[in-house]
């Protein structure tokens, strides 16, 4: 039997909307919120549901080449292991048409329009499809229609230039707030449920 899977997208915003500074590799202001409480309970509760995660190449290699470091490392916070473990032993596909091979165990490499991989997935067995800060994968699915749940955590810095996840042309929707949580560093965590 088939259940029904949703699409979850993560990732983090400034207030001024961006994902990224001008230099993308330059995550110096993601750092001193990433770690906050808010910030690692929001994660911990998205990854508890999801069987499979989608990146994209980038953020595939930035994510499978950091957190598999911080299992068994001392002094790690457990909800960081226990994301690093989730990341590790779960389904990964990753979306890119310049690898043919996954260095990566349990990882497939697809190169097909992102609408076209996510309804194979869905049509599939499993729990949650977690896209994990793809910002490209992300936009792809919005402009599709295909996200399911919306989880956002904000973080109270502006970056004044860098790319916007939310770009014109996006499809009429409305979404309910399905969970909210506020840290004392001003970090606010949201999660939306799409409306159908």
């Amino acid at each position: 039997m088939t259940t029904t899977r949703r699409v979850v997208t993560n990732t983090a915003l400034s207030l001024d909307g961006r994902y990224a500074k001008a230099n993308p590799l330059d995550m110096g202001w993601v750092m001193p919120y990433a770690v906050s409480d808010t910030a690692r309970d929001h994660l911990a509760a998205l990854h508890e549901t999801a069987t499979t995660a989608l990146l994209g190449r980038v953020n595939a290699e930035g994510f499978l080449g950091f957190w598999p470091t911080v299992i068994g490392a001392e002094g790690v916070d457990p909800r960081d292991e226990a994301f690093a473990q989730w990341l590790v032993d779960t389904d990964k596909t990753v979306l890119s048409s310049t690898l043919d091979k996954a260095p990566w165990e349990r990882t497939e490499i697809r190169d097909e329009p992102t609408a076209e991989v996510v309804a194979d997935l869905k049509a599939g067995e499993g729990g949650d499809i977690l896209v994990l800060a793809s910002a490209s994968v992300i936009k792809a699915l919005l402009a599709a229609d295909q996200v399911d749940r919306l989880a956002i955590t904000l973080f109270p810095v502006f970056l004044g230039e860098g790319p916007r996840l939310f770009d014109g042309g996006l499809p009429e929707g409305q979404w309910a707030l399905a969970s909210q949580a506020a840290g004392e560093d001003g970090t606010v965590s949201l999660v939306y449920d799409r409306i159908r």
